[in-house]
């Protein structure tokens, strides 16, 4: 039997498996595909994020693209998405739901869905001028600023080649609020949030309200690195494949 594609969308930190260190097990049971958004590489030089490019990318793992294209069919599957990962998580998701099986969106920065909810506003006002003037800082000032802003603590500032590639990247990302983002109607979709900031649980209070499941597990900003938060991503893919296969037989 083939095995159900799974996509890993990782956020604006680090990039391809090492951002999912607990998921790479999942390997096992799925065909587990740890993407690098566009401008995220090992060597080259960041660029400008561009979520239609980071759109195609998964579309592309899904096997959509080349169903498009006459050279294969859809092959589709589950995406798992972090951070500023899920924009482009929930856009793939909009233009082809006929590709994804299942949502999973990790602390999602989905802000402009709940661009009119107190705790967003409040985060947008904070960060808004940080944005605007971020072409005329240096990467070192930006991520500087950008983490005590965002994260209420000090960011270290390392001198290696991948340290100021990172800062760099972080720099080019766009305010998360720009994205033209809709709810993904009939998409199982699990929202798994670390409990630590309004910010984040306002955003799956309204994901909820349309239907999303859900869930809080420790670890801060990244709670899919917590034993809980691993089983809860791992129980939901499973639970959604087994109803799936009870479906179609």
């Amino acid at each position: 039997m083939q095995k159900q594609r799974v996509v890993f969308v990782h956020g604006a930190g680090t990039f391809g498996a090492a951002a999912w260190p607990k998921q790479h097990g999942m390997a096992l049971a799925y065909d587990a595909l740890f993407l690098k958004r566009h401008g995220f590489d090992a060597q080259a030089e960041p660029l400008e994020s561009d979520v239609a490019a980071d759109v195609d990318i998964i579309l592309e793992c899904l096997g959509g693209r080349e169903a498009a294209s006459g050279s294969g069919p859809a092959r589709g599957g589950h995406i798992v998405a972090h951070s500023q990962g899920a924009i482009s998580a929930m856009l793939a998701a909009v233009e082809r739901p006929d590709l994804v099986r299942s949502l999973v969106l990790v602390e999602p920065a989905c802000l402009s869905l709940t661009a009119e909810l107190p705790a967003t506003a409040a985060y947008r006002a904070l960060m808004e001028p940080l944005f605007r003037i971020r072409h005329e800082l240096s990467d070192d000032d930006y991520q500087r600023e950008f983490v005590r802003r965002a994260f209420s603590s000090e960011a270290a500032v390392l001198s290696t080649p991948e340290a100021r590639r990172t800062a760099r990247r972080l720099r080019l990302q766009a305010p998360p609020w720009e994205a033209p983002l809709h709810i993904v109607p009939g998409v199982p979709t699990l929202v798994l949030t670390g409990g630590w900031e309004p910010l984040y649980e306002e955003i799956a209070g309204y994901l909820q309200e349309t239907g999303a499941l859900h869930r809080v597990a420790a670890g801060g900003h990244r709670p899919h690195d917590s034993v809980e938060g691993d089983r809860m991503i791992r129980s939901f893919i499973a639970d959604v494949s087994r109803a799936g296969s009870v479906q179609a037989s």
